[in-house]
């Protein structure tokens, strides 16, 4: 027996079809966008690769939704300066000019970080450590030509990228920069980054800093960093917090503490993962759970409520607000720290749809 079913049918019964599930909604779509919500508060962003501006459905939902994006990896160190003397600008490039096309404005991101940052960089010719004053040389180099190639269109630069220590016991990271340079690193850079753009918003980015013994090693960074005169703007909380953390309590006190140094704040890298914090890779247990329960996504939308009520309180003092990844179809906690794991932390489901939490964020 031959049976015709109608498209609303498929969607009331959340089939799947041609490789997506259709759910029904009982919310119309938003007549506004996030942007449109807070233009009186924040900028509203959002991570992108040249691989979603080309996504017609993605690149609608940047442009309606955000006035502001970050390159998620095109403009880390690594990707676009893989060997001493070549560059690769063409993703960067791809960015900057739909940003420049749809009236965006741009956060590059980063220009020092310990993470994809090319292998040359810190050995010489013979594959041995360079010294200090080389290395300090090549970062100039690099904030020279990086920085100066989008003077104009990039407002805003995250500097110096997680330059604090996970272990509560040291103040900075052991990293290469920190062997070869001492603490010198992290002034040096925001001096060259002011030198070659005057104007760009410079900022020390980092995570976990809402935590009690994260957060005074960061305040202590940064004091340093004032009290020298060092030319620093404003700091970045990259947001990468979950249904446990952080509390409103924590939240308020971090942005209290940073601001009280004269910095203005950004939430740089905002997800809000559906599992508990975890720094280390692992592969994912036989029989963990991957389910996005109703129970989930109702602390899920508790905690975006919470955060934005928290931000807006504090719109004298915050200027941004970036998420990291447009919707739950793609996620860097999908294969972080647990590869093969799918999250859902977004505010748009993997249908790019808006999410419970998505309502609330836009309710007040």
């Amino acid at each position: 027996m031959k049976t015709t079913v109608s498209l609303r049918q498929l969607a009331t019964t959340g089939v799947l079809l041609a490789g997506l599930t259709v759910f029904s909604s009982d919310r119309p779509a938003p007549e506004k966008g996030l942007k449109d919500y807070y233009k009186d508060y924040f900028l509203m962003g959002v991570a992108v690769s040249p691989q979603a501006l080309r996504n017609p459905a993605e690149s609608t939902l940047i442009k309606q939704h955000f006035n502001s994006i970050t390159p998620e990896n095109a403009m880390k160190m690594g990707p676009i300066h893989p060997e001493e003397n070549r560059y690769f600008w063409q993703d960067a490039d791809e960015i900057v000019q739909f940003a420049q096309d749809n009236k965006l404005r741009v956060r590059g991101h980063n220009l020092l970080w310990h993470e994809q940052t090319p292998k040359w960089l810190f050995k010489d010719a013979t594959g041995k450590q360079v010294s200090k004053e080389v290395l300090l040389q090549r970062l100039k180099s690099h904030i020279d030509t990086v920085v100066k190639r989008y003077k104009g269109k990039i407002y805003a630069w995250d500097v110096v990228n997680e330059a604090i220590s996970d272990n509560p016991q040291e103040f900075l990271r052991n990293s290469e920069w920190y062997q070869i340079c001492g603490e010198d690193f992290i002034a040096k850079a925001f001096e060259y980054a002011h030198a070659a753009d005057p104007n760009a918003v410079l900022f020390y980015n980092d995570y976990n800093t809402e935590r009690l013994e994260k957060r005074e090693r960061v305040y202590k960074l940064l004091k340093k960093l004032k009290d020298a005169k060092v030319p620093i703007d404003a700091v970045g909380l990259q947001g990468h917090w979950s249904l446990q953390e952080p509390t409103e309590a924590e939240l308020r006190k971090a942005m209290e503490q940073y601001s009280s140094l004269g910095l203005k704040v950004q939430i740089t890298e905002l997800d809000v993962s559906i599992y508990p914090w975890e720094k280390d890779r692992r592969e994912k247990r036989p029989g963990e759970s991957d389910a996005y329960t109703p129970e989930l996504e109702q602390k899920q939308t508790e905690q975006y409520k919470m955060f934005f009520k928290v931000f807006r309180d504090y719109k004298n003092v915050l200027t941004g607000v970036t998420f990291w990844n447009i919707s739950d179809r793609y996620t860097w906690l999908d294969t972080y720290p647990v590869p093969g794991r799918k999250n859902y932390p977004l505010l748009f489901d993997q249908n790019q749809k808006p999410k419970k939490a998505y309502w609330e964020v836009v309710k007040f």
